[in-house]
């Protein structure tokens, strides 16, 4: 065909123009796989970005993200102009002429580069290309791309193809934003946005030309030219860009002269780079959220999700505050119990031998130094180096010479606590407190913690008694039990529960007396009677998933836990026998605004709403009753317009484990402390029962959070009965005359008896609390 054509010139153009037009066919399908692939028409009308989502609270506050690059696209009219002008100057002088590919500028290249003067070629809609597309991964590249030097130049016409498609189809302006928003900038910085805030604490549009042009010099190289990293290299990298702005017309000699005078400017320490740190929360949602997006084919990592929680942050800022303050008296006191001791006890109180080597030997840090010396001798000499550090207190980040020994020591004998609130009625979780500091304690004591309960565990095996027809004015004698009984090898055994404080009254009270004043004795009989396999199959009815070992002595707690199952477990009494699975998040948004998922609570009658109400009434007998264990609560301001509160404190053995159920009309609240070594902990019930860890915690909670009634959370008494009950339940108990602090009168919990004296305010406090130990 191109022999008829005499004109050699026109003949070899015309056979250039057509290898072109093959060769471009080729690699637009890929020819036989030898040219990779190429972005499709639909990807480059609709371009994926990895688009960070964001996590919010129920009243809107930002509080973290999820991301595999922290990237939040912003539009064209909320980008500085000073970015604009340094990265046209700096990157593509000429972009608002070419086509996508700048053929003179192409020319210009080839020519530096034969000069030895390094300088790109690559236009800012090629390099857009590159970063949308990919051109440069292996995923992209065909057979030809193994063969050194074909590869490139395959890539790099994929890129020209692909350049044209973009400027055919986007604007300028749509162009710079794509390519703003897709840039990296270092430190996981992902577009202009995340770049300004991380560096400058600012929005895109409020940029300086200094800020513009430090942003602008680290395209050429994110690791040289950081400006955290290589601060020297940055400011030579700025000053370039300022240099070239001037040559191209956006600023002048004198503004040049000016900006290069001045420091980098960075700020470090916006708000938005903290929030978008680890949290308990943010974990705790990407492992609730992970069955949905599993299912529904969702990367909450690069869809640009906006995910609301149920936590509402005042009420979540409320209940950290409570902690903070409250820990740190905690930990005080166990610091005084041990001063100058090893706080490592096994079950005699004896120090464990080796306790610290063996924790340290868990550590990377010990496997690293393994590796290096051979020699464990060696190892920890190693690790008993002091050195400066900082170490988490509860005044502060604390510096001090510590050695890694030290510095293990510091940690593994601090405090930490789990606290959980949530509406019985919906399940929205309103607050969830995992730990003391994420930072240093990634171990969530919300969800993840088991522990023993001690005797928060009792009121499944008086629900177990009510289910089995017993009723709240039943009376049972606190005396000493004996219980003989087969464990699952097959060995007879003999069980003889003690109430806390070594005694038996050998009084008669109801079952609401004796859980109000915990009493092991009675909580054992009755555990016997109705079997506890019931009291078992009681509190996994209500709530408790963990697994459980029948055994007598279940219903005080034996077995291990988590708060959020006991939350759970104990909304079932407030939601009228209705078991209520609790939910984190509410409500799910695409990148566009658009409502993709909502979540509602999931609900199922598990028992009776007669038993169900007479257990939250036994549950205000811990307050009420004459002895009851949750009567520390008096010394805060908690019961002002007749507010009720139920609750149960729990104590598990040798002090190991503190506990509060709380229980208003609008919340519960579980609150565990302890040590994640369960070997340390306090050494008397004078420090450590829940009453006095757990407990205050609470109280200072629900007394701020009374403050604020707009949260939905406000004083009152417990709703009525919605059946009839026909159980008796109003029995005859001890006096007990309280002060009310709001009104000034006496109110009465109920009706004298004869059985038990009188007992006045201070007496009721000074009670003894019956746990489990």
């Amino acid at each position: 065909m191109f022999k008829r054509v005499r004109n050699r010139f026109l003949r070899i153009t015309l056979i250039l123009i057509y290898f072109v037009i093959l060769f471009t066919c080729a690699v637009q399908i890929n020819f036989l796989g030898l040219f990779g692939s190429s972005p499709t028409k639909k990807e480059i009308l609709l371009p994926s970005l990895n688009v960070s989502s964001e996590l919010f609270t129920a009243d809107s506050v930002l509080i973290g993200r999820y991301y595999k690059q922290d990237r939040d696209p912003v539009p064209y009219d909320s980008i500085s102009k000073n970015v604009i002008n340094a990265l046209i100057a700096t990157e593509d002088v000429r972009f608002f002429k070419h086509q996508g590919v700048d053929f003179i500028g192409l020319f210009a290249g080839v020519v530096s580069t034969l000069k030895g003067d390094d300088r790109g070629a690559s236009t800012i809609t090629q390099q857009l290309a590159k970063n949308l597309y990919r051109t440069r991964y292996k995923d992209s590249q065909g057979l030809l791309g193994k063969i050194p030097g074909v590869g490139i130049v395959v890539t790099k016409y994929k890129e020209w193809m692909t350049a044209f498609k973009l400027e055919s189809k986007y604007s300028k302006e749509e162009i710079l934003t794509m390519y703003l928003n897709t840039v990296s900038f270092s430190n996981n910085a992902y577009g202009i946005k995340s770049a300004s805030v991380r560096y400058f604490d600012k929005m895109p549009s409020d940029l300086t030309v200094n800020e513009a042009a430090v942003l602008v010099g680290m395209l050429k190289g994110t690791t040289l030219y950081n400006p955290i990293r290589n601060p020297k290299n940055a400011l030579q990298r700025r000053n370039t860009v300022l240099w070239q702005m001037q040559k191209e017309g956006y600023i002048s000699a004198e503004e040049n002269k000016k900006f290069a005078a001045d420091s980098l400017g960075l700020d470090l320490n916006n708000q938005e780079q903290r929030n978008s740190n680890d949290s308990y929360l943010r974990t705790a949602v990407e492992k609730w959220l992970e069955k949905w997006a599993e299912e529904n084919e969702i990367d909450i990592y690069t869809s640009g999700l906006k995910i609301y929680t149920t936590i509402d942050s005042r009420m979540q800022k409320i209940a950290e505050d409570a902690v903070n303050s409250k820990m740190n008296e905690l930990q005080r006191r166990l610091d005084n119990v041990w001063r100058n001791q090893d706080p490592w006890r096994d079950k005699e109180g004896n120090v464990i031998p080796n306790f610290l080597e063996d924790q340290a030997k868990k550590l990377p840090v010990f496997t690293y130094h393994m590796e290096k010396y051979k020699d464990e001798a060696k190892v920890f000499e190693e690790l008993n180096v002091k050195k400066e550090m900082e170490v988490f207190t509860w005044d502060g980040m604390e510096k001090v010479n510590y050695s890694s020994m030290d510095s293990l020591r510091h940690y593994i004998s601090m405090l930490n606590t789990g606290v959980m609130a949530m509406n019985p009625y919906n399940g929205e979780i309103k607050v969830w407190v995992g730990g003391i500091n994420h930072d240093f304690y990634k171990f969530d004591h919300v969800n993840q913690a088991k522990r023993q309960p001690g005797s928060t565990f009792k009121p499944f095996a008086y629900a177990a008694a009510l289910d089995a027809g017993k009723a709240p004015c039943d009376k049972y004698e606190d005396k000493p039990v004996k219980i003989e009984f087969v464990n699952n090898k097959g060995e007879h055994e003999i069980w003889e529960p003690k109430n806390a404080d070594w005694t038996f009254s050998h009084r008669q009270l109801s079952l609401r007396h004796a859980m109000a004043r915990s009493l092991n004795s009675v909580t054992a009989q009755i555990t016997e009677e109705v079997g506890w396999d019931k009291v078992v199959e009681m509190a996994h009815k209500v709530g408790i998933e963990s697994k459980l070992e029948s055994v007598p002595s279940v219903g005080l707690g034996s077995n291990e836990v988590t708060v959020f199952e006991m939350v759970r477990a104990y909304g079932t009494f407030m939601n009228q026998g209705k078991k209520t699975e609790p939910i984190l998040v509410s409500r799910i948004e695409d990148k566009d605004g658009k409502v993709i998922a909502e979540f509602k609570t999931e609900q199922k009658q598990v028992m009776s709403p007669e038993n169900a109400w007479l257990m939250t009434y036994m549950l205000r007998g811990t307050m009420e009753e004459s002895g009851g264990t949750s009567q520390a609560l008096w010394e805060w301001d908690l019961f002002d317009d007749e507010n009720q509160i139920g609750g149960k404190t729990g104590t598990s053995s040798d002090y190991v484990d503190g506990w509060y159920m709380g229980v208003t009309k609008d919340l519960i609240t579980g609150v565990w402390v302890g040590c994640d070594e369960q070997s340390i902990h306090f050494n008397s019930s004078v420090n450590g029962e829940g009453s006095k860890t757990a407990l205050p915690i609470y109280a200072v909670f629900m007394e701020e959070l009374y403050k604020h009634p707009e949260l939905g959370v406000t004083l009152g008494k417990f709703p009525e009965p919605t059946v009839e009950i026909s159980k008796s339940y109003n029995c005859p108990g001890p006096r007990i005359r309280v002060e009310s602090r709001g009104s000034g009168s006496d109110s009465t919990a109920n009706e004298e008896s004869s059985e038990i004296p009188t007992l006045t305010l201070p007496e009721v406090i000074r009670e003894e609390e019956t746990e489990n130990n």
